[in-house]
């Protein structure tokens, strides 16, 4: 079963986000992940995958302009109607309004039709209700992505196991 994770990132922050949920969903038996930015999206890939899970840095506590105009323009080529769909973001501070970009990426997602994926609480620690969230140490010298990476290959291996339950 194909999983395709898409982003966009400015400085390599949510790459290495989107590298931890590729490398969570590789730990479901039979599962073929793959990252891509959104520059260079494998469409014959994604139109195979069972899931697709999009995510981008937070800027002014909305998705990037590129991501926004990605979607708009492109995404909805690539045959996702029917697929899972989940979503992911990073921020430059604890409060950025990240959650306020995976929410709209859902929305997005639900728009083409896609299944949106929440553990929310039924997975237990860590709780990931909408997607996960990092925040890069660039602002704030407390924290940093690599505090966050075990959520991110959580949620990975979980969207994966549930994309297994449904489709495979």
């Amino acid at each position: 079963m194909k999983l395709a994770v898409i982003y966009d990132s400015k400085t390599d922050n949510t790459k290495k986000c989107a590298d931890w949920i590729i490398e969570g969903m590789s730990k479901v038996a039979g599962v073929e992940a793959k990252g891509f930015n959104i520059s260079a999206v494998d469409e014959a890939f994604v139109k195979e995958c069972a899931g697709v899970v999009m995510g981008c840095p937070t800027y002014a506590a909305l998705m990037t302009a590129d991501m926004r105009t990605w979607l708009l323009t492109s995404a909805g080529k690539i045959g996702l109607a029917g697929k899972l769909g989940g979503a992911f973001a990073t921020e430059q501070y604890t409060h950025g309004g990240a959650t306020l970009v995976i929410q709209s990426i859902l929305t997005n997602q639900m728009v083409f039709g896609m299944l949106c994926y929440s553990g929310g609480g039924s997975k237990g620690k860590p709780v990931i209700h909408l997607g996960p969230v990092g925040v890069n140490g660039n602002a704030e010298e407390f924290n940093g992505l690599e505090n966050y990476k075990d959520n991110f290959l959580a949620y990975g291996e979980r969207f994966a196991a549930k994309a297994a339950e449904l489709f495979a």
